[in-house]
């Protein structure tokens, strides 16, 4: 009974320290998230300013799996060359070290005032960066708990014969050991906790030296898995790259450090005698020098992958989403990027509809007409693959800033979709009546027709530059369209009446069709230019009504 209960004791305690490093994890990233993808965006110029970059933003966010996912989305965007990013999870592995080498001193006894701050700040923040601030400070006095409980726990049974038995195996054969560390890391998501739960066993003599050098060479290589499997869930090879980079540097690495760990293990516990410094020196020096022996290769590192996993070839079904990477779904910011671009390819789908119109209007192109019905299919289906996308998006993990661009981007693609249903069902069906019934509009007729069709499709790439920019400036002149297309469908109309008067024959055959199409292209042209909206509403430069306000 008195075992089972010390098992509990002990999986508690292990639950404990994950949980408080996953609120660390969580507090920052909901804190500084947004800020952190910028300043490693800027940073990406060269590999030394991206290992500096990766190194502080992962000792700040303590998870170099978040930093791969900012980084493996420019690159797979083609933002940024895949040597920065290579150096970038260099410097991320050596930034994981530095919480580990802060916990490895005793601050035990500040525990409780972490927690104190972190619980005053949780509820008093509402939902600001106080109240995620307010989380990591929970989170590290969860973790010194944690780790306190771990040696209390341990501390009676480090001379029990069937703990020594269960752990002989992995203190004899130390690739055991990196295979049991590899997989407690890649369990548990965190090379932190595992580091830590490392040195907690080595302090209590339940493991030795140098089988806790070979778990945290273990810890090495199952951070390195977690993105490798996320990135397995994209079909693009081009995505892996970062990851198997990575990889591969961990796979070197844990090689070298188990042919080396007879020698290295002795030395480092002379030079250091406590066995908890001395691992955690040990997690520290593995990076240091691992990112010092690959970053002059990084060069020919990236060639290789390049070669090994080449770019995927334009699909073949244009409704099949390309950027919505699921492992994005963990860092807000990446997902909301991705989602951005997959509108993108909306915008190009409904700005092919009006050329195809167009060429439906000129030459009376059938197969160009029944192209739109096709190209409507693909916005409706990157239209729903987009919003499953972002509603799959972890609530508690947005901010304001997020949220408000996750409703943009919901906004715009709705209106995209349905500007492509009115192309659709409207333009395209009359260009297809008119054929079949042997009509033709009027000289003129077509001509309006023509220039608000052109005049639509320069708005569509307008309202794109604006979704992706914010400038207020072109948001203000997309908004004006609206105004300009009233103006052309009211001179139109009258136009068209006017050739009915004189007997135009033409314009009497076709004049529900004509109005239809106008009346059509002036809808469109509004949910084309809605996309201005949230811009200048930031800006607080619209009016609450339009209306004429009595004095």
């Amino acid at each position: 009974m008195d075992a089972t209960l010390t098992l509990i004791d002990l999986a508690g305690s292990i639950a404990l320290l994950l949980w408080g490093v996953h609120m660390v994890q969580s507090g920052v990233q909901r804190a500084f998230g947004p800020n952190l993808r910028r300043i490693l965006g800027a940073a990406l110029g060269n590999r030394v300013k991206a290992f500096l970059a990766g190194l502080g933003i992962t000792a700040v966010l303590q998870s170099s799996t978040a930093t791969g996912l900012m980084v493996t989305g420019f690159a797979a965007g083609g933002l940024v060359d895949l040597v920065p990013g290579l150096a970038v999870m260099l410097g991320a592995n050596v930034g994981t070290t530095l919480i580990v080498q802060v916990l490895s001193f005793d601050i035990s006894r500040v525990a409780p005032l972490f927690i104190l701050i972190g619980v005053t700040m949780f509820r008093r923040g509402g939902n600001t960066r106080t109240h995620d601030l307010g989380r990591v400070g929970i989170g590290l006095g969860l973790i010194l708990i944690a780790l306190t409980q771990l040696l209390a726990i341990l501390t009676p049974y480090e001379d029990a014969p069937s703990l020594r038995l269960l752990l002989g195996m992995i203190a004899t054969v130390p690739i055991i050991a990196m295979i049991v560390g590899a997989a407690l890391t890649w369990a548990a998501h965190s090379s932190v906790a595992v580091v830590l739960l490392t040195m907690s066993f080595a302090t209590q003599g339940v493991v030795p030296p140098q089988a806790a050098f070979a778990l945290v060479l273990g810890a090495n290589l199952g951070t390195a898995l977690n993105p490798l499997f996320e990135a397995g869930s994209t079909s693009d090879p081009a995505a892996k790259r970062l990851p198997i980079g990575n990889l591969l540097n961990r796979l070197v690495g844990g090689v070298l450090g188990l042919a080396l760990l007879n020698v290295i293990g002795p030395w480092l516990v002379k030079f250091e005698p406590s066995v908890y410094r001395a691992v955690a020196d040990f997690h520290t020096f593995f990076n240091i020098i691992m990112a010092a022996l690959f970053f002059p290769v990084l060069g020919p590192l990236a060639r290789l992958l390049r070669r090994m996993l080449p770019a995927r070839a334009v699909p073949t079904d244009p409704s099949r989403p390309v950027y919505l990477d699921p492992a994005a779904l963990e860092v807000p910011a990446v997902a909301l990027a991705a989602a951005a671009r997959e509108a993108l390819r909306m915008v190009d789908g409904l700005e092919t509809m009006l050329h195809a119109a167009l060429d439906g209007l000129d030459r009376g192109d059938r197969k160009r007409i029944a192209e739109i019905k096709r190209l409507d299919d693909v916005l409706d289906r990157l239209n729903s693959a987009i919003k499953a996308y972002l509603t799959s998006l972890d609530p508690e993990g947005i901010d304001a800033d997020d949220d408000r661009r996750l409703s943009e981007i919901l906004a715009f693609v709705t209106n995209l979709e349905h500007a492509g249903d009115i192309v659709e069902r409207g333009v395209a069906a009359n260009l297809a009546k008119r054929l079949r019934r042997n009509l033709s509009f009027s000289r003129e007729g077509t001509g309006e027709i023509r220039g608000m069709l052109q005049r639509l499709a320069l708005n569509v790439r307008t309202a794109a530059a604006v979704f992706m920019t914010d400038d207020v400036r072109a948001a203000r002149g997309l908004l004006g369209e609206k105004e300009v297309f009233r103006d052309l469908e009211t001179r139109a109309t009258e136009a068209h009446f006017a050739r009915i008067r004189a007997g135009r024959m033409e314009s009497v055959e076709t004049s529900s069709l004509h109005l239809d199409m106008l009346r059509d292209l002036k809808r469109i042209n509004a949910h084309v230019a809605a996309a201005a909206y949230p811009v200048l509403e930031k800006r607080g430069e619209l009016l609450s009504s339009r209306l004429r306000q009595d004095t």
